[in-house]
């Protein structure tokens, strides 16, 4: 496996949330390394994306959005559930690319079809916002295994408040891997 370079993330953010599909999400804690393949994502492709949190402007909460890319976004929602992106395209832009479940790899317990499942699983939590995905602890790495399976795309999750976005197919997962949050 080979840790990705900063320059994939530094490009459009729905090609790199299509691209993060087979890629795996590795966290070492403690001393062992925590594997799960990315199975299903969501692109939020900038501050005129009324469903992303960049959408609001820059904000304490949103200023790792704004770039530089290939840095981890990682927020709290509802109060008790960690979300993990991953910052895209060029700084100032505002995009990143939500990892919505994994498909466990190893030393993975628990569920991970879902955003806050994932990251309960992997033990992300704010303490890995603004983290470089360059880093020895925290990163994603392709297994340069073939790539050879469906991408379905379909409207994200939870975001019938952003008008016009909330139908975009902007959500993506593998056609048929059990480990996708919903079909």
């Amino acid at each position: 496996m080979h840790k990705l370079p900063r320059s994939f993330y530094a490009r459009d953010t729905v090609d790199v949330a299509r691209d993060l599909l087979g890629m795996h999400l590795v966290h070492i804690v403690d001393g062992v390394a925590r594997v799960g393949r990315i199975v299903e994502t969501e692109a939020y492709v900038g501050a005129h994306d009324l469903a992303a949190h960049s959408s609001k402007g820059r904000t304490p909460r949103t200023r790792i959005m704004f770039g530089p890319s290939g840095y981890a976004y990682v927020y709290l929602i509802y109060g008790m559930h960690h979300c993990v992106n991953v910052v895209t395209e060029c700084e100032g832009h505002g995009a990143a690319v939500l990892l919505r479940a994994l498909e466990p790899v190893r030393n993975l317990e628990g569920k991970t079809s879902g955003p806050g499942l994932l990251c309960k699983a992997m033990a992300i939590d704010l303490r890995l916002n603004a983290h470089d995905l360059l880093s020895d602890d925290f990163y994603v790495a392709d297994d340069n295994a073939p790539k050879s399976w469906n991408i379905v795309a379909r409207p994200r999750i939870g975001v019938d408040y952003a008008g016009e976005w909330a139908g975009r197919e902007l959500r993506f997962y593998i056609q048929d891997n059990p480990w996708v949050s919903r079909k």
